[in-house]
């Protein structure tokens, strides 16, 4: 059991503290910004704005608004294909009349309907975004901007939740926002390093030449398509002033069920591109496995930490104290499940402990075949 104790807790420790400490060293050290040169002859890459919608149409005036809003000095086109809509998407686009381009596909899921906009677009950089979202002013512009550089092959910005901005106050709201956050800081300092290891859906966009088509089951088309740029050696990198704001979960079951997707498509991509595990192929090995494969260890080894901390406490007073952090812990994850606490500690216990169960959640029913997430 000391064992079990100690490799759980090296686990659990490096994951969320040690990784960090490794990654704010190493991006101090490499620094690798990308080099934000003008244009080749003064002269905006053309953009093609891809956006997936199935039965959005009551989004889509305003997402469209929101786009042509941009201030970006290139060409653009707007293409919005609608996934086997039934609420009348052209009507809702008329006004816009030839400034967006509406492709009917039948229902096939996000993915086939991203392929197919990808087909018909013509820019030489592809955006993606979601109906939902909408840009803070020059976001277009301070995405496209990374690609001056050439190493560059795509860039994801900054996805900002009305949580972090403390307008909302939900029951993970406050956790949420703090958690966001965090993975925001390891995008930007693992951005720093060479790569991040995946986009923000909302809003990212890549080279035409760095896309690669979509498998029709792909639960995270903004993880997938980036790390197959990076294994095939273009840079994706952060953009914090390429801003898409976003509401928090509204409860959560709500934020449950988004996690579970999340992790089970982590799960999912390592069958999709076992080539991410493989240190000489993937130019970004470490951040990978200590970021999102520890990830989905973590939940395994809490399980471990805490069966071992029982059982070397009934043999070890030394012990008692850690098994009794476990209960403060777990008590204050409770307590933020059942009476919604208010207080900080209980928030973040709970929504750590809610991401976790997710995890273990999405694993199941990745296995079970369920596609729930449609």
């Amino acid at each position: 059991m000391t064992v079990l104790f100690w490799i759980s807790a090296l686990i659990v420790g490096y994951v969320y503290v040690g990784y960090p400490c490794l990654l704010a060293a190493w991006a101090r050290i490499a620094d690798r910004r990308p080099r934000r040169a003008a244009f080749q002859d003064g002269a905006w890459p053309s953009i093609s704005i891809v956006i997936a919608a199935r039965n959005e149409a009551a989004r889509l005036p305003a997402r469209v608004a929101n786009l042509l809003e941009q201030d970006y000095p290139g060409r653009r086109e707007i293409i919005i294909v609608s996934d086997g809509s039934v609420d009348a998407p052209e009507r809702a686009l008329a006004p816009f009349g030839p400034a967006v381009r509406l492709i009917d596909v039948p229902a096939g899921g996000k993915p086939l309907a991203l392929n197919a906009g990808v087909a018909a677009s013509t820019g030489d950089v592809l955006v993606f975004a979601d109906a939902r979202q909408r840009f803070a002013p020059g976001a277009l512009a301070a995405l496209i901007r990374n690609l001056a550089d050439p190493t560059v092959g795509g860039v994801t910005g900054e996805l900002v939740l009305d949580s972090e901005r403390d307008t909302v106050d939900t029951t993970v709201g406050e956790g949420l926002g703090l958690y966001w956050k965090y993975e925001k800081w390891l995008r930007r300092n693992e951005s720093r390093v060479w790569s991040v290891l995946g986009a923000t859906g909302a809003i990212y966009a890549m080279r035409r030449e760095c896309w690669t088509n979509l498998p029709a089951a792909t639960l995270l088309d903004d993880v997938l398509a980036p790390m197959r740029a990076v294994l095939n050696g273009c840079r994706v990198v952060f953009e914090a002033d390429a801003i898409a704001y976003d509401h928090a979960s509204a409860d959560a079951a709500t934020e449950s069920r988004r996690k579970r997707r999340t992790l089970a498509g982590n799960y999912q991509i390592l069958a999709q591109e076992p080539r991410l595990l493989l240190p000489v192929v993937n130019p970004v090995w470490v951040q990978y496995m200590s970021h999102k494969v520890g990830r989905l260890v973590v939940p395994w080894a809490l399980v471990g930490l805490f069966v071992a901390t029982v059982a070397l406490a009934r043999e070890s007073v030394l012990y008692a104290p850690v098994l009794f952090a476990h209960g403060v812990f777990y008590g204050l994850a409770l307590a933020g499940a059942l009476f919604h606490a208010r207080e900080r500690f209980a928030r973040v216990a709970f929504t750590f402990v809610m991401l976790n169960l997710s995890a273990v959640a999405g694993l199941a029913a990745l296995r079970r075949g369920r596609e729930v997430w449609r």
